[in-house]
């Protein structure tokens, strides 16, 4: 046994071996704080409590096998003279310190991220790493920083001191192992790597029904980088499909409603949509709610009080009961809402490239001749929220940073000035001083004489849940006081936009855009997409409730039937005032997996081409596993896939001349 301990771990390589027991300690450590954090959402039983910390080990041996083929391969190349020269030392020393940091770094972000989002680091977390001012702002807004960095410092410096008890930097440096005796164990790590880095998948991992202990199982540092391999899925390599023709002659009988007319025979989507009587031409504001569930609202069973001034507005509204997001995430929210199109896998529309020029709600707008603006209380520059609606003819009112003064856009960019902010956090400035600057728009709007189209997004109902102090009558950051200082800074919009000459002849979209606490038992938890969402300030219109099964996708082509519009169209989304019973339906999806929900049922398309079927009891929220249905599997299919193709090969895209 020592010998075999001494040919795979010479002298040379004893830091090597510390640092892989240093790293393989701390996977165990987060993955024992991860699994007592989630006792509440898993199936508790011996023998998944021994496969996840058996598959966990594997995956974080795979993880770990990363950093030691870099410092393996320079321990190889190094000639046994330079052995403890003043040039080793630098490096191994700097390379240990760096190694140890990055380790600790993300095993302590970890562990809010899991909070956050129930999931190991994830595309959400790659996401972020590309915004660094506003995470390092939340991290900051979040934790006491001071603690945080002491924490890291506290825990690199016992980890030297680890090291330095097992002796292991003199061994390092102290010793004359040839190249032969290193080329062994180097070899044994490249060749395992390869083999891990080649054949495993991050999704072999996930060998439960619970979701979490799906997530327990995996690396979170593994999980990082398989996210970044996928953030944008290829439909036809990953999923189901159908034949071409087969499947525009589904998607086509799909969306097309009785007051429809196919434009054209081609694979596509586009027709006329007719309504009758005379056409309204009503402002509209369009008012996207952070993280609002509908669990939060009393209309939906909350008894806390949360939201009265939304319970309130939602009363006098249509109020849509039975309406679910798309997504898990703002972008997606933003995409169902103004492309009206099911989520495509992978990362949103949003930040994908070449999506520039689509067919999106504001061109209907633009063919009634509204003016289309979008309004967000943070630098749009995140998410790409910014370059996706200026390029797509809106203009841009947001709290863009001062070094982004001089970006170009082909249309209008008006900043949210110092003087116009009186709270903000690491995401955005509060809600209260981005409605007020709706209000400021809307009056300048109003005195041109055009009908206007505002697309704003709140954004205070988001970690690190903080707010203005003295508005509502606690000022702890969580997020039942975040909702009830949204819901405040909603009612006094609407206590000052009633007093406003443009109000009476104004309509309020008011959507939530997905849903906070979306972690769950299941991959894809149908409650935890039930959102808001109503129409208010209508004319000739009585206030009603609507049950029928619907999606954020269907909610402006929903308006449009209201105001008696005609228009072209190259939406998927429907007018849920005339869906039949056959025709309610939602998308649902979590970035690898998408959904197609009926009343009663649930089709889950996965990668690796799989699908899975669920009888859905909406009461308990339980999902039952079914035969699959051909008809439906293919209906499924149809919308997916042909929102990919549509998108890839350009048949979303307007001409921008006209």
């Amino acid at each position: 046994m020592l010998k075999i301990n001494q040919l795979l771990f010479p002298k040379r390589f004893q830091l090597l071996k510390t640092f892989g027991l240093t790293f393989l300690v701390f996977s165990f450590i987060v993955r024992v704080c991860l699994y007592f954090f989630s006792l509440n959402y898993i199936d508790f039983s011996i023998i998944n409590l021994i496969k996840i910390f058996g598959i966990g080990l594997f995956y974080d041996i795979g993880s770990l096998l990363y950093f030691l083929a870099l410092y393996a391969i320079y321990l190889l190349l190094i000639p046994t003279k330079l052995y403890g020269s003043k040039f080793d030392k630098i490096i191994t020393k700097f390379s240990y310190g760096l190694f140890l940091f990055i380790t600790i770094f993300s095993f302590l972000a970890e562990i809010p991220f899991w909070q956050e989002y129930q999931r190991r680091f994830n595309f959400i977390a790659v996401d972020y790493l590309l915004y660094t001012y506003e995470v390092i702002e939340n991290i900051h807004q979040s934790f006491p920083l001071p603690l945080l960095i002491g924490l890291i410092i506290f825990i690199l410096i016992l980890s030297i001191r680890f090291a330095k008890k097992r002796n292991a930097y003199k061994q390092v440096f102290n010793n004359s192992d040839s190249f032969k005796t290193k080329l062994i164990p180097t070899s044994i790590i490249l060749l395992v790597l390869a083999l891990f880095h080649f054949n495993i998948k991050n999704t072999q991992a996930e060998n439960f029904k619970n979701i979490n202990e799906n997530e327990l199982a995996k690396s979170g540092l593994y999980s990082f980088f398989a996210a970044y391999k996928s953030n944008e899925l290829n439909f036809k390599d990953f999923y189901n499909t159908i034949p071409s023709t087969e499947n525009y002659a589904i998607i086509r009988d799909l969306i097309k409603a009785n007051n429809d007319s196919l434009i054209t025979n081609k694979k596509d989507i586009k027709r006329f949509v007719t309504n009758t009587g005379e056409e309204q031409k009503p402002n509209v504001i369009f008012i996207g709610l952070e993280s609002l569930n509908a669990r939060f609202m009393e209309r939906f069973g909350n008894d806390k009080n949360w939201t009265p001034a939304i319970d309130s507005i939602a009363k006098e509204s249509i109020l849509f009961t039975n309406l679910y997001a798309t997504g898990t995430r703002t972008i997606r929210g933003m995409e169902a809402i103004s492309l009206a199109i099911p989520p495509t896998p992978g990362r949103s529309i949003v930040k994908r490239e070449n999506n520039d020029n689509l067919f999106t709600i504001g061109e209907i707008f633009k063919e009634k001749g509204y003016t289309r603006t979008f309004i967000y209380g943070g630098d749009g520059h995140f998410d790409n929220m910014t370059k996706y609606f200026s390029y797509n003819g809106f203009d841009i009112v947001d709290r863009k940073k001062p070094h982004r003064l001089k970006e170009k856009l082909p249309t209008k960019r008006v900043r949210i000035e110092d003087n116009e902010v009186s709270f903000e956090n690491a995401w955005a400035a509060c809600d209260g001083d981005v409605f007020k600057k709706l209000l400021e728009v809307a009056d300048k709007q109003y005195k041109s004489k055009q009908p206007f189209f505002n697309f704003m997004m709140t954004s205070s109902n988001h970690h690190p849940y903080s707010f203005p102090k003295g508005v509502i009558t606690s000022d702890e950051k969580t997020r039942e006081n975040a909702v009830k200082y949204a819901d405040k800074s909603f009612e006094e919009f609407f206590e000052k936009a009633k007093n406003k000459p443009w109000f009476k002849n104004t309509v309020f979209v008011v959507i939530s855009d997905h849903c906070a606490y979306s972690a769950g038992r299941t991959e894809i938890n149908v409650k935890n997409h039930h959102i808001p969402a109503f129409i208010f300030n209508l004319k000739n219109k009585t206030p009603q409730e609507i049950d029928k099964l619907s999606s954020q996708i269907d909610v402006f082509p929903t308006l449009f039937g209201y105001l008696n519009w005609s228009y072209n169209t190259n939406v998927f989304g429907t007018d849920i005032s005339k869906m039949t019973t056959k025709d309610e339906r939602a998308f649902i999806g979590n970035h690898r997996k998408v959904g197609l929900l009926k009343p009663n049922k649930l089709l889950i398309l996965e990668t690796q081409k799989h699908h899975s079927t669920y009888q859905w009891n909406k009461k308990e929220n339980k999902l039952t596993p079914i035969q699959t249905d051909s008809v439906f599997l293919k209906e499924t299919i149809s919308y997916y896939q042909s929102a990919y193709e549509l998108f890839k090969n350009g048949g979303l895209k307007i001409d921008p001349k006209k």
